[in-house]
C-alpha cells in the first residue's frame, strides 16, 4: 500500500531515511561523505534546520531533523538530488542514486529524541563500519563524535542532546556515553520504525486485530509515538479531505485539470499527454496535490487520469502542494470549490480540448 502524503509542519522532529537504488552504494568514499555533509550544513544554514543525529552508512542514511524555514520536502530534495547529480559527475555514472523517494517519520520528542539519537548513531557499529564503541566514539560519519567534542561539527545542534543529560558539557559527554553503551547492548531495535499506535496497544502482535477496530488510524507508518500523539499529528498535519469527496472526486478530474492548465498557463491536453515542459510537470504536480489530499483519490486513480504512473502521482504530491502556495491558492478551497460544481452521474472522461 502506497504511503500517504508526507506530514510536516516547522519545528517537527522527523526521522529520515535514504537508501541506494539497487542497493547501489551512495558513500563509496570519503570525499563522497564530506560532499553530501558540505550539502547538509548549507541547508542548516539557510533554513535553520537542526541536525541532531545522522549516520552514513554505505547504502543508505539516516537522518534525525527538526524543520525550520523550509518544508522537509524541499530540504531534501535540495540535498539528495544536489549530492546525486555531483556523486554521478564524479564517478562517471548515470541515472536514479536513491530508491523513490525519502522515508520521514514524525516523532515524538519527549519519548524517542534520545531513544532515536542513540540507535541512529548505533548504526555505524551495528553494521561493522567500527570494531567497538571506542572505535566509534572517534569515527567521523556519525554524529556521535561530534556529540563527544572528538569531530567537530559546528551544523550539529549538540546542545539539543547533551543538554538532556546535563548542565555541564564534560558532565552531559559522559552521561551521554554510558547511554549510547547500554543501547549498544539492547541489539536492533525494530520498534523505532514508526507505527504508533502497535507500542502502546499490546505490540505488534495487536497489529491486525486492532487495525480492523476503530483505532486502526494509529498504526500510521509516517509517525513515531504513543496514541495520543498520533492522533494528534493526524488531526493537526494530515490534509484534510473534503467530506464527500468519493466518486464525486474522480467526476471532477476534468474540472480540475482545465483549472490547473489556466493557473499554470499550459494547454489541459499537454497535462495528460505527457508533456515535460516545466509548467506542465508544475500543473501536473498541482492536480496530483489536489486530487490525492482535497478530493481524496487514490494515487492510482489520479495516475490513470494523468497517463503516468501512481509513484509520480504520490511523487508529485509534496512539488504541487509547494507550487500552490507560490501561486498563492488553498488546494483544499480549490477541491471544495471543485466538489460544488461535480456533474451528475458516474462517467469521468477526459476535458473536452
Amino acid at each position: 500500500m502506497p504511503r500517504g502524503p508526507r506530514l510536516d509542519a516547522p519545528g517537527v522532529l522527523h526521522h529520515v531515511m535514504a537508501r541506494g537504488i539497487g542497493g547501489v552504494l551512495v558513500f563509496p568514499t570519503d570525499p563522497d561523505r564530506e560532499d553530501f555533509l558540505r550539502r547538509l550544513a548549507s541547508q542548516a544554514a539557510a533554513s535553520r534546520l537542526q541536525i541532531i543525529a545522522w549516520a552514513l552508512l554505505p547504502n543508505h542514511l539516516h537522518l534525525l531533523l527538526r524543520t525550520g524555514l523550509r518544508p522537509l520536502s524541499s530540504v531534501m530534495r535540495r540535498v539528495l538530488t544536489g549530492y546525486a547529480g555531483a556523486f554521478n559527475r564524479r564517478h562517471k555514472r548515470h541515472g536514479h542514486l536513491f530508491e523513490n523517494r525519502f522515508k520521514s517519520i514524525v516523532v515524538e520528542e519527549e519519548a524517542y529524541l534520545l531513544e532515536l539519537t542513540r540507535y541512529i548513531h548505533l548504526n555505524s557499529l551495528r553494521a561493522g563500519l567500527v570494531p567497538n564503541l571506542a572505535a566509534l566514539d572517534r569515527y567521523p560519519w556519525c554524529g556521535h563524535s561530534a556529540l563527544l567534542g572528538r569531530v567537530p561539527r559546528s551544523w550539529q545542534a549538540v546542545d539539543e542532546v547533551l543538554g538532556q543529560f546535563a548542565a555541564t558539557s564534560w558532565q552531559a559527554r559522559r552521561r551521554y556515553r554510558g547511554f549510547v553503551a547500554e543501547g549498544a547492548r539492547q541489539g536492533r531495535r525494530p520498534e523505532l520504525q514508526g507505527g504508533g499506535l502497535r507500542r502502546s496497544a499490546g505490540g505488534w502482535e495487536s497489529l491486525n486485530r486492532l487495525r480492523r477496530g476503530r483505532e486502526g488510524w494509529a498504526f500510521d507508518e509516517r509517525v513515531l509515538g504513543s496514541g495520543p500523539f498520533v492522533e494528534h499529528v493526524l488531526r493537526e498535519m494530515e490534509p484534510r479531505v473534503h467530506p464527500g469527496a468519493g466518486a464525486r472526486g474522480e467526476r471532477c478530474l476534468p474540472t480540475l485539470i482545465t483549472r490547473m492548465a489556466t493557473v499554470f498557463g499550459v494547454g489541459a491536453a499537454e497535462i495528460i499527454h505527457g508533456s515535460r515542459r516545466r509548467p506542465v510537470a508544475h500543473a501536473r504536480a498541482a492536480v496530483s496535490a489536489v486530487a490525492v489530499t482535497g478530493l481524496g483519490l487514490a494515487a492510482s486513480r489520479v495516475a490513470e487520469a494523468l497517463g503516468v504512473t501512481g509513484m509520480v502521482v504520490l511523487r508529485g504530491v509534496d512539488r504541487g502542494l509547494q507550487y500552490l502556495r507560490e501561486s498563492h491558492l488553498d488546494p483544499h478551497q480549490l477541491a471544495k470549490a471543485i466538489l460544488k460544481k461535480a456533474p451528475s452521474g458516474s462517467g469521468v472522461g477526459n476535458p473536452k480540448m
